[in-house]
């Protein structure tokens, strides 16, 4: 089916929309790059259906095959915030995927809440660390009026607090179980990502496969 310019104005509006909706999620080039996939299936899908004599409604239904713009990106952006995340492993896409998960299911808002329980965890050794540098007496066990009060870092000691400092020892361990936390929540992370990424059905293949089956 050729189409006519009617149609070609309605296919042109759902890829304006579908490329606003996707630079919302990914960088301008990756949405441009996901546009013109999008744009190659409902090519393909009007070449291959018979011409009609109401050629919006044809249009139309190969539209709605593809499902609304904003949810074709939405399945876009999360498929290749997954693969980046994956297969980087970086910090920022890691970010990324762990905001998405927590956006969209119970369970990967569970797994980004345990992850951020890591981080911050793995950070706060580190803090041990730097703090025991600049002020050494203020890292250890805390009395008040002999009684334990608390042990870690305290900036500021109030009246009353009796500290007993911990060793420079604490720095090299501070730290290395601050590098060791941290390390493997990115390592779980990863796993757990991959995990959900294998459970979902490729965004890009599943508009193919639609497309063409309908």
């Amino acid at each position: 089916m050729k189409l006519a310019d009617t149609g070609e104005s309605r296919v042109r509006g759902y890829l304006f929309v579908l490329e606003r909706s996707l630079r919302s999620f990914l960088p301008r080039e990756v949405a441009a790059d996901a546009v013109r996939e999008v744009e190659s299936h409902i090519r393909e899908r009007v070449d291959q259906a018979e011409a009609a004599p109401d050629e919006s409604a044809a249009v139309e239904r190969i539209l709605a095959e593809l499902g609304p713009p904003l949810r074709v990106a939405q399945a876009y952006s999360h498929e290749m915030t997954l693969d980046e995340a994956v297969a980087t492993g970086r910090f920022v896409p890691m970010l990324r995927a762990l905001w998405h998960a927590a956006t969209t299911s119970v369970v990967g808002f569970l797994w980004a809440l345990f992850v951020f329980v890591g981080w911050t965890v793995g950070l706060s050794f580190f803090v041990v660390a730097f703090v025991k540098v600049i002020l050494p007496n203020n890292v250890g066990v805390f009395l008040r009026d002999g009684a334990f009060s608390g042990a870690g870092v305290m900036l500021w000691l109030p009246p009353g607090i009796e500290a007993h400092p911990f060793g420079y020892w604490v720095i090299p361990v501070s730290l290395a179980l601050g590098l060791g936390i941290l390390v493997g929540t990115q390592r779980a992370s990863r796993r757990i990502l991959g995990w959900m990424r294998s459970r979902r059905p490729p965004a890009r293949i599943a508009v193919k496969v639609e497309v063409r089956e309908r």
